[in-house]
């Protein structure tokens, strides 16, 4: 037996991998379904805010329980609805609030870490995961968030299934579409904050929607497109992970580069399938 496959904190890692890929391939699907693709990544980006500012009050002011993941769920969920709402009532185009808010968290991040006292260490860690410091209680929340993100998608299922694709049809049948729209946006929100610790900030959204677009080369069924993308998030995720125990790789990196090829690979497959 590989001797990585007795190591605790490989295991650790495994099991995040697993949870995480649930997340990744339910919500991800929808990302790539609806094409909002880019809100996910400003919101990724934007969640560097809140991460850097609840670091610098925990060491600068010693508020302990204002940890950098709780900052990460207030500005990720605060960066959807702001997208959301901006786009809804003021009808502004959402690459110009995508712009704004993704290039704003990551100032407001970039200079709350530099006037917290300490290493860069925190700051690498969240801009390419660190998902060898899993623990027990990061699993748990892992799987926790799985189960309502699993429970609020089975809910609002036809409801979504109607917004990504008719949305005119769904104001027709008297559907919340505004508010629909904000909660699929706080979805991806907290999938982003379970994706951090796997893949980090700055590979995310790799993560997030390779898997549910090579699933989406395949197949037009939702529920199947989210079943066949959160078992390939999956096996991208172990394998890279494996691949970067093999060669000394950052594990993020290593998932990120793994899903890029599969993603291409798929295309030439597709193509001659449909040929």
């Amino acid at each position: 037996m590989p001797a990585f496959l007795t190591d605790s904190f490989f295991l650790m890692a495994f099991g995040a991998c697993l949870l995480a890929s649930i997340a990744s391939g339910a919500i991800g699907t929808y990302v790539v379904v609806k094409r909002i693709a880019f809100i996910a990544g400003s919101i990724s980006h934007s969640i560097l805010g809140g991460m850097g500012l609840c670091l610098w009050l925990q060491r600068t002011h010693h508020i302990t329980w204002l940890t950098p993941t709780l900052g990460a769920f207030a500005a990720a969920i605060g960066s959807a609805l702001l997208i959301g709402t901006i786009h809804l009532r003021y009808r502004q185009r959402e690459d110009a609030v995508i712009a704004a808010i993704w290039s704003t968290g990551m100032a407001i991040g970039v200079i709350f870490l530099s006037l917290t006292p300490g290493t860069n260490v925190d700051l690498l860690s969240y801009l390419f995961g660190n998902i060898l410091w899993i623990s027990s209680t990061d699993l748990w929340m892992l799987g926790l968030l799985d189960l309502i993100l699993l429970g609020t998608i089975a809910f609002y299922y036809r409801r979504f299934l109607t917004l990504c694709f008719d949305e005119e049809q769904a104001l027709l049948q008297g559907i919340p579409v505004r508010r629909l729209y904000l909660i699929l946006l706080t979805l991806i929100a907290v999938t982003i904050v379970l994706l951090i610790q796997v893949i980090g900030t700055i590979l995310l959204i790799a993560l997030l929607a390779l898997p549910a677009m090579v699933a989406g080369l395949f197949t037009r069924r939702l529920i199947t497109m989210m079943l066949l993308a959160t078992g390939l998030s999956a096996l991208f995720s172990v394998l890279g992970l494996g691949a970067a125990f093999a060669l000394d790789w950052p594990p993020g990196a290593a998932i990120a580069l793994l899903a890029a090829v599969c993603y291409l690979g798929a295309l030439p497959v597709k193509k001659w399938s449909v040929g």
